[in-house]
This record gives structure tokens, sequence and C-alpha cells, in this order.
């Protein structure tokens, strides 16, 4: 997998104008809400949503509103702006992760939207016995770091380099962290190529394709109800996600990765 995408290009420019497609999503999750709200319900476990690049937990917050309807005790990651990996970001995002951990006695289960996903899926690898499960939203976690339209601004940000980011907390990025993970991919993401967004499946590892575009992936009613169908699943359990009847519609076959 990582090798075959390490020759992919970012998405094409067509791709990239068509994000605008994240307003009118965030209407359709508006529109769809009641329809939503028929989604599993939660257990009250503590889920942290961890926000893109240069995003803040504004921009999660209509997820984590909708998680705490369905039941979830949803949290943002009160660090302000994703700017990267800042001096001394690691060592806060796993202190967020201890603190909501001890507050509620349970494992948590962590949400990440694109670079937050990559977050998500290294503190899961750093500190497995504190996660429940991991959810991606177009994170490019396989393949080139340059195969997205956003590397350059990670860089400025950031201060680091793309190459280095096996270098941070968790180890290898591509790696599959130890516990149930989810990744959300849409082929048609402006930002990031969709193939470096998949995971390898395995015994713990599923992918779900939607229809949208990248900067709508955090409201898009299709990944909404994703989300939260697979947080609802017991702690301790794994089972992939249903697309028999009318969740054909909307959730494809996923592409297979070996």
């Amino acid at each position: 997998m990582a090798a075959a995408s390490d020759q992919l290009a970012p998405p094409s420019t067509a791709l990239l104008l068509m994000e605008g497609r994240a307003i009118p999503e965030l209407a359709a999750f508006v529109a769809a809400y009641p329809l939503l709200a028929s989604a599993p319900r939660g257990d009250g476990h503590p889920v942290l949503v961890l926000p893109g690049l240069i995003t803040s937990d504004r921009s999660t917050g209509p997820l984590r509103s909708y998680l705490a309807g369905q039941g979830y005790a949803a949290h943002g990651w009160d660090l302000g702006r994703n700017y990267g990996l800042l001096p001394g970001f690691e060592r806060r995002m796993i202190e967020r992760v201890e603190m909501l951990n001890d507050q509620f006695g349970q494992k948590i289960s962590l949400v990440g939207w694109s670079l937050g996903g990559i977050y998500a899926r290294q503190l899961a690898k750093a500190m497995p016995d504190r996660i429940r499960r991991v959810v991606t939203l177009g994170s490019p976690f396989n393949g080139s770091p340059r195969a997205t339209n956003a590397w350059r601004l990670y860089e400025f940000t950031s201060g680091h380099k793309v190459d280095d980011r096996d270098s941070h907390m968790g180890g290898a990025i591509s790696a599959p962290p130890p516990v149930p993970t989810t990744a959300i991919y849409s082929r048609t993401d402006g930002i990031c190529a969709w193939q470096c967004c998949v995971e390898v499946e395995g015994a713990l590892a599923e992918n779900i394709e939607v229809k949208g575009s990248h900067c709508g992936m955090g409201h898009n009613p299709s990944v909404v109800y994703a989300v939260a169908d697979r947080l609802a699943q017991p702690e301790g359990s794994f089972t992939r996600f249903d697309r028999s009847g009318w969740r054909g519609l909307f959730y494809p076959e996923p592409v297979k990765h070996h």
C-alpha cells in the first residue's frame, strides 16, 4: 500500500475547487439531523474530537454537538488552532487524554479530522491502554506526505518537515493502531489523495468510503452517521460496518488493500 501510494500526486485543481461543497454539506447536515438521530446511541463514554490543520474546536462543533445528543461525552481538544506539532503539543494532547480517561474512568474514543486523525492514531499507539477506538476522517497516514494540497502549509505553520513525521509520538505514521480503527475517506477529496487515507484492512481495521469533500467531512451526513455507528460498538468488540439495505446507497464497498 505505502509503496504504491508513494508515487501519488495531490488531488487535481478541479477536485480542490470542488471543496466548496463543504457549505451545502453543512446545510444537508442540518436538514438530515432528524434522520441522523436514528443512528445507534452511545453508552456515555468520552469521545475526544481532534481538528484538522489550521482549524480549531469550532470546526468540530457540529459533530460534537451531534455526538453529545447521541449519548456520548464529546469533547474538543482545547488547544486552540491546529498549526501542527508545535513545541509541547504532543505532551498536552497526552495530558488531555489522561485527564478525560481519569475523569470518566473509561477508555476514550478518538475521532480525528485530517491531521487530527493522524494525531488520533499516534495517541492510540502511544497509550493504547487508555484508548477504546479510533475513527479518522480524510486523514493521510499512508503513502507520501506530499500527496496532499496542504503539505507546504503544514511545514510553514508547524516548522516541521513533512518527511520527519515518523519521528514523533507513536512511531511510523502508517502503522495501524493496536485498537479498533475505522478510516473514512472520499475519492473526491480535494485536499488529500484518497489512497493515502485508506487503511490496510485487518482484524481491527476497516475503511468506509463516503461521497463528499474533505472540508465537509466533519458535518457530511454520511460521515456523521458512520462515526456514530462505529462509536456505538461495545468496548472490546469490533464488527465491520454493515452496508446492507439502504446503507448500500450511501456507502460503496471499500477498496481492498493488502
